[in-house]
């Protein structure tokens, strides 16, 4: 460990002028800028999304991996459009482009359509960096031509064995979200590393974490989209649930599927479900990884490179 940061003094200053972009787009927009706990009682039930454990006197809870619950919480008690710039924290990231500790960017917008949302995250990132505006892409058009798998129609077997084919991991491993990730990453993913930025929407049911699910055509859909800019996962939008019935549903089946990995379940945070009964109002949201928006602005290579003290220098 070296005790110098990793950060120049010149990232320093683009990761402060980087800030000040974000508060100036904001600004123009009426959007106000929030600031929510980093520890609280509750974490997110999300199998993918491992949290930190934390204590205080009187709390025994985790460090947030997003401020969404806290968030939502304001949206419900009238709010209007907020944003938040700070600090989350997720269990066994790392890498280089992976922290435990990182920077993430996320607002909500309420009477925002996802397709008006997918025009903001644009005209953001375009301020930051050059580039056109993103070409868009069905999730299920993706998998199809690329994976050779269609996540609709294919039954479970398929995918794990897919899955398996293309990652090395034994399929009777693998559930079904397990396998879609995989085949997205191994499969899709570096394809879009060739284009400039891609939207990617449209996702299963399956796959829809907080977002609503609606019906096009034959099949349902998650109002989910995901942000590729050079190969880099940028951000993670939702047509927002509203729903409270819906999202105790969704933080068992989430917990279901915790203890067949043998995670810690995640007791359902009871402020958010009080406050989704009270009345979220429609709403878009998304989430940004800063930190990546700047490697990218920057061209630096690794996190390292943009964050002060990355975990290799605690």
């Amino acid at each position: 460990m070296s005790w110098q940061p990793g950060a120049s003094l010149s990232m320093l200053r683009a990761r402060a002028r980087l800030r000040q972009q974000v508060r100036d787009f904001f600004a123009e927009r009426g959007v106000l800028e929030v600031d929510t706990p980093v520890l609280g009682r509750y974490g997110v039930s999300e199998p993918a999304i491992d949290s930190i454990a934390a204590s205080a006197p009187g709390l025994d809870g985790v460090l947030q991996t997003s401020p969404e619950y806290f968030m939502k919480r304001l949206l419900a008690a009238g709010s209007g459009s907020i944003y938040q710039m700070g600090s989350v924290f997720r269990a066994g990231e790392s890498g280089h482009r992976h922290n435990p500790e990182f920077t993430m960017l996320e607002w909500y917008r309420p009477g925002f359509s996802i397709e008006a949302l997918m025009e903001e995250v644009a005209a953001l990132v375009r301020v930051v960096l050059e580039i056109g505006s993103p070409v868009i892409h069905d999730y299920r058009d993706l998998l199809r031509s690329h994976a050779g798998v269609d996540p609709w129609m294919d039954d479970d077997a398929i995918l794990r064995s897919r899955a398996s084919e293309v990652s090395g991991i034994p399929a009777d491993a693998l559930d079904r979200g397990e396998a879609l990730d995989l085949l997205l990453s191994h499969q899709v993913e570096p394809i879009l590393a060739g284009e400039e930025a891609v939207f990617v929407r449209g996702y299963p049911p399956d796959q829809a974490a907080l977002a609503q699910v609606v019906r096009e055509g034959d099949i349902e859909v998650a109002q989910r989209f995901e942000l590729y800019v050079r190969g880099v996962e940028l951000c993670n939008g939702y047509r927002e649930l509203t729903d409270a019935g819906e999202q105790r549903a969704r933080f068992e089946r989430d917990n279901q599927i915790r203890r067949r990995q043998g995670k810690p379940e995640m007791a359902p945070d009871p402020g958010l479900l009080a406050a989704l009964e009270a009345g979220l109002p429609p709403c878009s949201g998304v989430a940004l990884g800063l930190d990546r928006l700047l490697m990218l602005q920057t061209g630096a290579a690794s996190l390292d490179e943009v964050l002060p003290f990355s975990v290799d220098r605690l």
